[in-house]
């Protein structure tokens, strides 16, 4: 988790910001802070699991298959991957995890009849041409976005 702090902002009283107050008492936080050690956020459940963690898979998609061979000139197919696997605490940074899925899986141990662990899907996807024949038999190539899994990660 990254945190930010304005530089510009500085105490009211210098010699005061850097005693501490005892009367002050620490705020209280609805999560407890992560941590490896404390029983709360131990999460043993991809001990039992036996699903790896969240990574790409191989996935070739064959135009002969869906039935569009009639209309698509080329290519025959593609490598399309997909992702699959498990977003367990703690998140290593091979995860791509966003901030977003960190926290939700901190409150998934916290509450896990209540909120899903991050899921597993697609953090970068590139395009392929497709040459094919349109509703008028005019040979059309377009370039369709968003088509091949390059990364995968926890969101």
């Amino acid at each position: 988790m990254v945190t930010f702090f304005r530089a510009s902002q500085t105490p009211r009283h210098p010699q005061r910001a850097l005693k501490p107050n005892p009367r002050k008492r620490k705020p209280k936080y609805d999560l407890p802070l992560p941590s490896t050690h404390g029983e709360v956020l131990q999460d043993h459940s991809h001990v039992n699991s036996g699903r790896q963690a969240c990574k790409r898979h191989e996935l070739y998609v064959s135009f002969s298959d869906l039935g569009w061979k009639d209309w698509v000139l080329a290519p025959t197919g593609y490598s399309a991957f997909y992702c699959d696997g498990e977003c367990l605490y703690p998140l290593g940074s091979c995860m791509n995890a966003t901030n977003h899925a960190m926290i939700q899986l901190v409150v998934h141990l916290l509450k896990p009849d209540e909120v899903p662990k991050a899921c597993c899907a697609p953090t970068k996807l590139s395009p392929i041409s497709v040459l094919f024949y349109d509703d008028n038999n005019n040979v059309i190539l377009k370039k369709h976005r968003n088509m091949v899994v390059k990364t995968c990660g926890c969101l």
